[in-house]
């Protein structure tokens, strides 16, 4: 199976580089025509504004959600999350509404705020999962139907699942780690 990944701007090479050390056959998502044939998609980490801009010029938004409405796995880290989000406390950009949560951008501050924190993840195993957060959107309110994977230490939920729909705050492509991509690739 063909795993894409969004590469309009942002981090997508880590991405790519995470799944192919998996052997996945990968391919990079820029016009709507680069999501024939595939089977799961990972939206990456970037600037969110100028994210969600691309994606309406290069008319993206409609055939993920399509995709999204027929069962594929989607992945959101990062401005990913904030794009996949139901509502944007910001209202800048605007969201695709796929998953049922509402994110606040850079809630954790800014650049020179950036951290690392270990988290508990029981779907990862039970080695702490090392994540990286750079700018980092929070979720502020999470939907019914949306479970929550993990929590930093203070509790706020920062990686979700809403059935085939996975979004993380943080940024595994940063790290040697590979459960997450392992785990997203059990969706498929």
């Amino acid at each position: 199976m063909k795993i894409g990944v969004l590469a309009v701007q942002g981090d997508f090479a880590e991405h790519i580089a995470a799944l192919r050390r998996l052997g996945q056959d990968t391919v990079e998502v820029r016009l709507p025509r680069d999501l024939e044939g595939v089977g799961a998609l990972v939206m990456p980490g970037g600037e969110s504004t100028t994210f969600s801009h691309l994606m309406d010029l290069y008319e993206l938004k409609e055939p993920i959600r399509q995709m999204a409405g027929e069962g594929v796995p989607i992945w959101g880290t990062c401005a990913g999350m904030i794009i996949m989000a139901r509502e944007l406390i910001d209202k800048v950009p605007t969201p695709m509404g796929l998953l049922n949560i509402q994110v606040v951008r850079n809630a954790f501050g800014r650049q020179v705020d950036s951290f690392e924190e270990d988290l508990d993840m029981p779907a990862l195993g039970e080695e702490p999962f090392r994540a990286v957060f750079i700018r980092a959107p929070m979720i502020s309110q999470v939907g019914e139907d949306v479970d929550i994977l993990a929590r930093v230490s203070d509790g706020r939920p920062v990686a979700v699942q809403q059935q085939h729909l996975l979004a993380t705050a943080f940024h595994p492509e940063l790290t040697r780690d590979l459960r997450f991509h392992q785990y997203f690739l059990s969706l498929t």
